[in-house]
This record gives structure tokens, C-alpha cells and sequence, in this order.
């Protein structure tokens, strides 16, 4: 759960990131609309040559010419249904904005406030996504626990209480309906390296992992976990949460449940 200071500091983020957005819109975001633009992944780049910062836990720092094998657990919450909302206009009797300002204030809403949910639970967002999120969380190969346990409260407090403050902001803002998330967990090894033209490389993690978790996104304020997750998750008798075998886009994955 996320304490009321954590709650407070969520709701500062959505509305000073919504401000940011109207101005933005204002001073001629509206112009996309002339030009029937539609939304595209939003892929970040970092210049450098031999060595770049990175926000990948655990590599403050990533060599071109350095190998990096490590673990990790990827995150992947993704605003559903996005597109429908983009293509399909809402009565103006309904809501406030429509189309592509809807859109446009959703994801200026839900992705810093999912940023900073990953970083209350010592993940970090490594990618801004169109309309989600891919963040890392470290694995510590002699104690997988803390990971795991990192993980699912980041992926909970996401589907629950950050949905929640990110719609009632929203509704009170713009009078939107709510937006719905999917969230997958996925485990592996990865390859971190600098990737890009010369001169133009960022840091970026490559593994199954992120594959993994992309797909198990895909259920409606639902977390789904693969076997690595699965497998490696502590067990215990008469334990809260329950491991339900499903197929998400494809990809055989576990619906995480909390027992009644």
C-alpha cells in the first residue's frame, strides 16, 4: 500500500503534469489535430559515444565496449483500449476534451504518476512507452525475494490506488470516464549495452524478460506474472495470493489473485 504522503506526492505529479500539457496543447499541440496525427511510441535517446548514463538499476553507467550479463524483472503497464479512445470521439456532453487531447492528457497523466509508483518500490522506468511504461527491477541472484516482492507491490499499486488518483484527476479535470491498465511481470537474463548510431547511443536491457512482460500486459486491471516469476515467487502454506494459468496475447502466463 502506498502511505498518504506517497498518495499526495502522486497527485502533485498528475496535476502539475497535466498543467505542463494544456500549455503545451495551447501553444500548439492543437495543431496536431489539423494534420490527423496519430500517437506514436515515445522513444527516448541519449547522446554519447563510449559510455552513457543509465536509469537501468544498477548500471549508473554503461561502456560500449563492456558486456553486461544481469537479471532483472520487467514491468509493463499499458493504458488498454488507447487506441479506441483516440479514434473514437466522445460526446462533448460527456467530457471536456475529446479525440487526441483526450489521449494526449491521459498519458501525460498516467506516466509520470507510474514513474514515480515503479520508484516507491525501488524499480526505475528505463522506457516511456506511447501509452505505458517499461521499468527494471533488479534481481539479486543469492535472494530473488525482495525483487518479487518489489515488483507485484508496483504492478498492485498501480492497477488500484494510482488508477484511482490518475482517474479522479482526470474526471475532475476534463470529466474523462475511467482508463484501465494491464500489467506484466516477466524474469531473465539480460544484455546491457549501448545501443544506436555513433553518437547517438543510449543504455537499453535486451531479454526475453521484456518480450515476456509486453505481452502479459495485455489484461484489464489484471497482473500476470510468467513462469520465471512464477517459479521463483516464496511459497507458503495457506498463502494470500493464488497463480491462475492463462494465455495473454499468445504468451502462457499467470493471472495474479488475491485469495477471499
Amino acid at each position: 500500500m502506498l502511505t498518504e504522503e506517497q498518495k499526495l506526492q502522486l497527485r502533485v505529479v498528475i496535476n502539475d503534469s497535466l498543467t505542463k500539457a494544456e500549455r503545451h496543447w495551447i501553444n500548439g499541440g492543437y495543431q496536431l489535430l489539423e494534420k490527423r496525427a496519430v500517437m506514436d511510441s515515445i522513444n527516448s535517446s541519449m547522446e554519447g559515444l563510449e559510455a552513457e548514463p543509465s536509469k537501468i538499476p544498477g548500471h549508473a553507467l554503461v561502456q560500449d565496449d563492456e558486456t553486461i550479463i544481469d537479471e532483472f524483472i520487467a514491468f509493463v503497464a499499458d493504458m488498454r483500449e488507447s487506441s479506441r479512445h483516440l479514434m473514437c470521439a466522445i460526446s462533448d456532453k460527456k467530457a471536456k476534451v475529446t479525440n487526441l487531447e483526450r489521449v494526449y492528457y491521459e498519458t501525460s497523466a498516467l506516466l509520470p504518476a507510474l514513474g514515480l509508483t515503479v520508484k516507491f518500490s525501488d524499480g526505475n522506468v528505463t522506457e516511456y512507452l506511447g501509452d505505458g511504461v517499461l521499468a527494471l527491477f533488479k534481481v539479486d541472484p543469492d535472494d530473488k525475494r525482495l525483487a518479487i516482492y518489489n515488483a507485484y507491490a508496483a504492478a498492485k499499486n498501480s492497477i488500484s490506488i494510482t488508477r484511482e488518483i490518475v482517474n479522479a484527476i482526470l474526471n475532475e479535470r476534463y470529466n474523462l470516464p475511467e482508463i484501465n491498465l494491464g500489467v506484466g511481470l516477466a524474469m531473465s537474463k539480460t544484455i546491457v549495452s549501448l545501443v544506436g548510431l555513433e553518437g547517438d547511443k543510449h543504455p537499453k536491457a535486451f531479454g526475453e524478460c521484456i518480450f515476456r512482460a509486453t505481452k502479459l500486459s495485455g489484461g484489464m486491471n489484471e497482473i500476470y506474472a510468467d513462469s520465471m516469476v512464477r517459479g521463483a515467487w516464496p511459497s507458503s502454506k495457506g498463502g494470500s495470493l493464488s497463480f491462475i494459468a492463462k494465455r495473454v496475447k499468445d504468451q502462457d502466463g499467470y493471472l495474479i489473485t488475491r485469495n477471499k
